[in-house]
């Protein structure tokens, strides 16, 4: 039997990107329409990618708890839920979506072309709740002129961070995705001493060296966001990009944060923002609103394409024969993604066309 394959959640980063969350509108006209377009996407990506090669095109489609309800019926992903509001001394919101596409690129044009193909294709069916345009800003930094993302995991690191392994074995090489759009007061920032931006952050702005224990406050976000399980530091893998309307003097960094479990990121956002211990919160926060938050589950691109336009029926994962009990697998474990594309192989590997 063929490999299940992944999606490519551990993709390299690009100089351009796009997230679209969007609604799927209510009957099942609009539920059919986006069952069509599971099967479809690699086809989509195949035909606009190939305009640039080396343009590394690559798309994400990931669903939320009562999307993936609609759409696939059971079984479902076993920590798959809806996003938890955190209201501590700031507030981290839930907000709408039913399905994220995240596009990456190095060339905008590109992502722009697959998001109008994929947003023709659904016309009708569903609704936009979100849409950010990122981009590199110089060295990979923030709007606040820090590096971001400088601890990603890397290799065979990001995939046993990012893809789920036989700890929920029907859904094996799928990944869970959490997005927040975050709202910066630049103002408020500069005129913050840089020293105490330093602090804040955890890292020198300049060189983006990481300040030792000594000089580091507990309070510092890579303080707050060093997650430990059984005494081990466990990761996530961070594809943030900046975005922002000169015009509207709307300055923001889009959060998105795979992981194995969502319980590592939501560990995070209660460090943050409610503090450890409560009350010594991230303070970022002073600064940087966050505005959206959403939790998806990315499936296989190995179960985008054995998806039926049809009603919701068990999906081609190990069925469930009791409530609460799922069936061993029949499939072998993901193989490890090679930061191609992912698409020439989504065929079942039935070799070109």
């Amino acid at each position: 039997m063929p490999s299940t394959i992944p999606q490519p959640v551990v993709a390299p980063l690009t100089r351009a990107a796009m997230f679209l969350v969007v609604t799927v509108n209510a009957g099942p006209a609009a539920e059919t329409a986006v069952r069509g377009l599971c099967g479809d996407l690699a086809g989509l990506l195949r035909a606009i990618g190939f305009r640039d090669l080396e343009g590394r095109l690559s798309c994400i489609m990931a669903f939320s708890s009562d999307a993936w309800d609609r759409l696939f019926g059971t079984p479902r992903p076993t920590e798959l839920h809806p996003f938890k509001e955190i209201r501590g001394v700031h507030h981290a919101v839930a907000t709408p979506g039913d399905i994220l596409f995240h596009i990456r690129a190095t060339r905008m044009d590109l992502c722009f072309e697959l998001a109008a193909q994929i947003m023709s294709r659904l016309d009708g069916a569903i609704s936009t709740a979100d849409e950010v345009h990122g981009f590199q800003y110089f060295d990979d930094r923030d709007l606040l002129g820090f590096v971001d993302g400088t601890e990603n995991p890397v290799d065979q690191a990001a995939v046993d961070a990012t893809l789920i392994g036989e700890e929920d074995p029907a859904f094996a090489g799928g990944s869970y995705v959490i997005v927040q759009k975050y709202l910066h007061d630049l103002a408020a920032w500069s005129a913050v001493p840089v020293e105490q931006q330093e602090k804040i952050v955890g890292r020198t702005k300049l060189s983006d060296i990481e300040l030792d224990d000594a000089t580091k406050p507990t309070y510092a976000h890579n303080a707050l966001t060093i997650i430990e399980e059984g005494g081990v530091e466990v990761k996530i893998v961070r594809a943030n990009m900046p975005f922002g309307e000169v015009g509207k003097g709307e300055f923001g960094t889009y959060f998105i944060g795979y992981c194995r479990t969502p319980q590592r990121i939501e560990q995070m956002l209660e460090n943050m923002f409610v503090g450890k211990p409560p009350g010594n919160y991230d303070r970022l926060l002073d600064v940087s609103r966050a505005v959206t938050g959403t939790l998806f589950f990315v499936p296989t691109a190995t179960f985008l394409e054995d998806v039926a336009p049809g009603a919701a029926t068990p999906s081609t994962a190990s069925a469930t024969s009791t409530e609460g009990e799922s069936a061993a697998p029949s499939e072998p474990q993901p193989s490890e993604p090679d930061g191609s594309l992912g698409i020439g192989s989504l065929k079942k590997e039935a070799g070109p066309e």
